[in-house]
């Protein structure tokens, strides 16, 4: 296999977290003969810092030839009084439309000796793995009209869906549904929102060229809730980019941390996957940000842009194995001793 990837490690932790990635890339590449061309681009706030906006022309044209994309964080509070569109996130919102990267999927599952490590009791926490499908290029977060009234006393933003946009996303989480549990609950608001109407009308549509999956359909409250008390009864949620967004987090709370969870952004073209966590200015360059959730992406990354289903299922046991032997970084830690991002990735090749 030859594959150019193009590695964007953004800012806070994200060159930390992609560093350790790029070695586990580095490894399969090296252990499985194949040949990944690995190129680095600037974004977010690393990008402002040298000049250029949040997303570079040379970064776009970089990420439109790439086979896949491996993205850090982006985001520094440097910015938070910038414009909208001069700050880090920009750049985010910029590179999922122009890549029509529409589908965000985002696992959560409880992995080995992990059971302990989030706020839940084992035994409600015991067998959950689920598969989030996030709408990623429509919603609030993209809708028009939206901005400042004249006088600054008001602001709004649309929430906007068409029915082509509800149709493609969910078709692609009943086709993954049929290579899980055979069962996807989708996500909306229909009891006070119009696009949570037409949501609900177009998946239920959908779904009857999937008869043999099954199909319910759960307001947004009653989701966040069941995910807190009985995770393991969903198998693959289907919903719009706020709810999944906020959803999503509320998942990787409940396994422990943030950063174990890995993404993936999907369209028609190269794939984007990054870490669901943020930049995390906090411990920046402290060398203890959590680099499972990146490595994570990248069996992502292998299975989904590269079709490496072998090489991913390797990188995932290889985090199994060193997870069950007791590794862990600091948000897992506790009290505990724990490993530095480096040392973590260490275990990790080394497993591999």
């Amino acid at each position: 296999m030859n594959a150019s990837i193009l590695l964007l490690p953004g800012d806070g932790i994200g060159p930390e977290v992609v560093a350790a990635a790029e070695r586990v890339l580095r490894t399969v590449a090296d252990r499985c003969n194949h040949s990944f061309n690995l190129s680095s681009g600037a974004i977010g706030g690393a990008a402002l810092a040298q000049g250029l906006p949040p997303l570079p022309d040379d970064t776009l044209t970089a990420a439109r030839a790439a086979d896949a994309i491996l993205l850090g964080a982006v985001g520094d509070p440097k910015y938070d009084t910038a414009e909208p569109s001069e700050r880090p996130e920009a750049a985010l919102l910029k590179i999922r439309r122009e890549l029509g990267l529409y589908a965000n999927l985002r696992p959560a599952r409880v992995w080995p000796g992990l059971e302990s490590a989030g706020p839940l009791k084992p035994e409600v926490l015991a067998g959950t793995d689920l598969l989030l499908f996030r709408e990623l290029t429509g919603g609030l977060y993209y809708g028009e009209p939206r901005g400042y009234a004249a006088d600054n006393d008001s602001a709004h933003n649309t929430m906007r869906y068409s029915r082509g946009e509800v149709e493609r996303i969910a078709r692609r989480a009943f086709e993954a549904a049929r290579l899980r549990r055979k069962r996807v609950t989708s996500v909306d608001k229909a009891n006070v929102l119009e696009v949570s109407r037409l949501w609900r009308q177009v998946v239920t549509e959908v779904a009857k060229s999937y008869p043999d999956v099954a199909l319910d359909h759960m307001l947004v409250d009653t989701c966040a809730m069941r995910i807190a008390y009985a995770p393991s009864s969903f198998d693959v949620i289907l919903t719009e980019n706020m709810f999944g967004d906020i959803l999503s987090d509320e998942a990787g709370a409940i396994v422990g941390s943030l950063g174990l969870l890995p993404s993936a952004s999907l369209g028609d073209g190269a794939g984007l996957y990054e870490p669901v966590h943020g930049s995390a200015p906090d411990i920046a360059g402290k060398g203890i940000a959590n680099p499972i959730g990146t490595v994570a992406s990248v069996a992502m990354l292998l299975r989904y842009s590269l079709k490496l289903e072998e090489e991913a299922v390797a990188v995932e046991r290889a985090i199994e194995r060193v997870l069950a032997s007791g590794a862990r970084t600091a948000d897992l830690a506790a009290s505990a001793a724990s490993l530095s991002t480096t040392q973590m990735a260490d275990r990790i090749v080394a497993a591999l």
